[in-house]
């Protein structure tokens, strides 16, 4: 830092916040990374803590791709809690089973690597998947897992422990920014004023502190989920990513498959949609299984509408399905809760408020799986000129 003045400010110390510090701090620069709460406890820790490219359309492939290469890199150096156990997509019905062919082709052709598995072989991994519900698989071996509840505190925590250029403060709200000569000046709502050459705010769904009427006047939306994990499962083994048949109805890289159009909706599907459920098993390390997750959806505008409450009817469907998949019982939770993330329909937010100000957000379910290699790509161009 030279005469308290950082290269870069980044406000907001979630996955995608966080790593685009690490790339500037990898560069050479100083970096102040703030964060309002006393923890990061939004979006980059309420979600499964999948690392999925298999998920990803085209255009966002390539970064969550090389986001696997950026985690396995500092896991080597620090335990972020990873594990590479793979993520399989079970499909149910004929369809489903065609879109997972159509999507292997796909990603063949990108060399990414992935297998088509039999019920048999499904069956073979995971036992406790029901024989009626498997037809057929798709496994990609090299894709990853996290403990959401951990991930983001240990990288911060490496991050400080590997880089003397970065200060990190939390419990530090941003209300007001204000552009003094050829630098930026940060008031919180405690009274300090800080400075910084470059300014990159990635508030996630916080939309009043800073610019509310950018984003209020913006496309983006906020996507509330609702989540549930098990009590400890020791005895239970559901290794990797566990995705079903919604999901394969669902992620991006299906619908740009040739028969995704084609697809029929199934009578049982219909309520499940509505409220936007997709089923998802992931096992964390204590044995506890994290289980979801639905998705309802209010404007920036009108995000206070989706309530922080539980539907206790929308939990039941989820277990309802899962129960379906798995044969398990889903009846003792040790805990539930809701997610709120925001999206734009372009994918993601960007805003040049100038160009020492930048404005980034709204980068929806991919951030888990691709902030690390977005924030490559993207901070060169925050930081030039």
């Amino acid at each position: 830092m030279r005469n308290n003045i950082y290269d870069l400010i980044v406000v907001g110390s979630g996955v995608l916040g966080t790593f685009h510090a690490y790339h500037a701090l990898k560069q050479g620069y100083t970096v102040l990374l703030l964060e309002k709460d006393q923890l990061p406890r939004s979006a980059t820790v309420r979600n499964f803590g999948q690392i999925v490219p298999s998920g990803m359309k085209a255009s966002w492939f390539e970064y969550s791709r090389r986001s696997l290469d950026i985690y396995q890199q500092i896991q080597q150096e620090y335990d972020l809690s990873i594990s590479q156990n793979g993520s399989i997509y079970i499909a149910s019905d004929d369809e489903e089973q065609q879109l997972i062919h159509e999507l292997k082709t796909s990603f063949d052709n990108r060399e990414y690597e992935c297998h088509l598995l039999t019920k048999q072989q499904c069956m073979d991994k995971w036992p406790l998947l029901r024989p009626s519900y498997v037809k057929e698989g798709l496994f990609f071996p090299e894709e990853l897992s996290v403990d959401p509840l951990r991930m983001i505190h240990r990288l911060i925590t490496y991050l400080q422990a590997k880089f003397e250029k970065l200060t990190y403060l939390s419990g530090i709200p941003v209300s007001r920014l204000e552009q003094e000569g050829d630098h930026v000046k940060l008031f919180s709502s405690q009274g300090q004023v800080l400075l910084g050459n470059r300014i990159l705010i990635c508030s996630g769904a916080e939309f009043n502190l800073l610019y509310p009427e950018l984003f209020h006047k913006s496309s983006l939306e906020v996507s509330k989920l609702q989540m549930m994990r098990t009590a400890a499962m020791p005895d239970v083994n559901l290794s990797g990513n566990i995705l079903t048949g919604l999901t394969i109805r669902r992620y991006e890289s299906f619908t740009e498959c040739p028969s995704f159009s084609k697809l029929s909706e199934p009578e049982h599907y219909a309520e499940l949609k509505q409220w936007g459920i997709h089923i998802l098993f992931k096992q964390a390390d204590d044995g506890s299984i994290i289980l979801g997750d639905s998705h309802e959806y209010a404007s920036a505008a009108d995000k206070d509408r989706l309530s922080y409450e539980h539907n206790q009817h929308i939990n039941d469907l989820i277990i309802r399905e899962a129960e379906r998949i798995i044969d398990l019982k889903f009846d003792k939770l040790a805990s539930s809760w809701a997610g709120f993330y925001s999206q734009h329909p372009d994918d993601i937010f960007y805003h040049r408020v100038s160009n020492k100000v930048h404005v980034l957000t709204g980068i929806g379910g991919k951030g888990m799986s691709s902030s690390a290699g977005f924030a490559e790509y993207k901070l060169p161009k925050i930081m030039e000129n």
